[in-house]
């Protein structure tokens, strides 16, 4: 029993001892700290590139306001901005009427960015000549070309461009003037429309036409030679009034009177120099220079001219010479 009370007794002898040694070392210590703390704060020391740059006591807002940069704004057209080399933070202690130059640091960083910017470019036959700024710009200037039918569209394009440099940017309305190029337009008269030659071949127009009349009429003379002469064209009985249409798209060169048998009658120049003539009607719905689509109601069955009852006169023309419409037609 006396050994363990004696024990027992060295062990809070032992413990006694390491208090002392534990409070002489710890209460020097918040001494120290707490006097420390009157006249020194925690930060952070920042570099850049090896070099320092200045204090800040939150640098995680520091670094979140960098990478907010770094996205870019897109209603500026930024796509990004490139810092390459990022600050370093060192946690220190500095006396406390040190400044805090978050902004001072932030200035600095953004001063070795590098801004690209995101924009559209429009080019004609692969040459760049308008930037604007969203790709909805861009496909809103090629519609509307199209919807002019631009004899250029097929050469129209954009592209996309992340680039260094900013560029001014043009207004879609001032984009589609510049580029808009109107169709060339065969003006015929009245010494050449009527001299071409009948083809006897079938050759390959490039286009695909429609029946001008599509049902309720009779062929009445065809293509060829018949008693008075060569026949350049096929004449198509159907009732007085009814609808005439475009065989195919393309621009009315001629609407009006003909002093050489064709009475009422319209000229409409297609794609690849093919032309049609719908001849004899008693009405005309369009005019010279009015652009039409495949389809649509251009004028009415008559017999006009040089006539012997209602009926349409087609001929199909291309290259200088009248073809057979059977080839492509009824």
């Amino acid at each position: 029993m006396f050994k363990i009370l004696k024990s027992i007794k060295n062990i809070f002898v032992h413990i006694r001892s390491s208090l002392k040694i534990v409070l002489m070392i710890v209460i020097p210590a918040i001494i120290i700290v707490g006097i420390i703390s009157i006249f020194y704060k925690p930060t952070y020391s920042v570099t850049l590139n090896g070099e320092f740059i200045g204090y800040t006591d939150d640098k995680n807002k520091v670094q979140k306001e960098v990478n907010e940069y770094m996205k870019g704004i897109q209603t500026e057209n930024i796509a990004f901005i490139d810092i390459e080399t990022l600050p370093e933070y060192s946690l220190c202690f500095v006396k406390r009427q040190n400044i805090d130059n978050s902004e001072e640091i932030l200035s600095k960083i953004k001063q070795l960015g590098t801004t690209y910017y995101n924009y559209y470019a429009i080019l004609l036959k692969d040459e760049t000549k308008y930037y604007v700024p969203t790709k909805e710009d861009a496909e809103a200037i090629i519609d509307k070309l199209k919807e002019k039918d631009s004899n250029n569209i097929k050469d129209v394009a954009y592209t996309e461009i992340y680039n260094t440099e900013q560029q001014t940017f043009t207004a879609q309305d001032e984009v589609v003037e510049a580029l808009y190029e109107k169709k060339p337009v065969y003006v015929p008269t009245y010494s050449n429309y009527y001299s071409y030659t009948i083809a006897s071949a079938k050759v390959d127009l490039g286009i695909d036409l429609i029946k001008p009349i599509a049902s309720g009429y009779t062929i009445t003379s065809r293509f060829g030679q018949r008693s008075s002469g060569n026949h350049g064209g096929l004449d198509i009985a159907a009732p007085a009034g009814t609808p005439i249409h475009a065989a195919a798209a393309g621009t009315v060169v001629v609407s009006g009177w003909s002093n050489v048998g064709y009475g009422n009658h319209i000229i409409i120049s297609h794609e690849n120099g093919v032309q049609t003539l719908y001849g004899h009607c008693s009405a005309l719905y369009v005019s010279a220079g009015q652009y039409v689509e495949q389809g649509e109601v251009i004028g009415a069955v008559g017999t006009t001219g040089n006539s012997s009852g209602n009926h349409l006169h087609l001929e199909i023309r291309a290259n200088g010479s009248r073809l057979n419409p059977q080839y492509y037609l009824y």
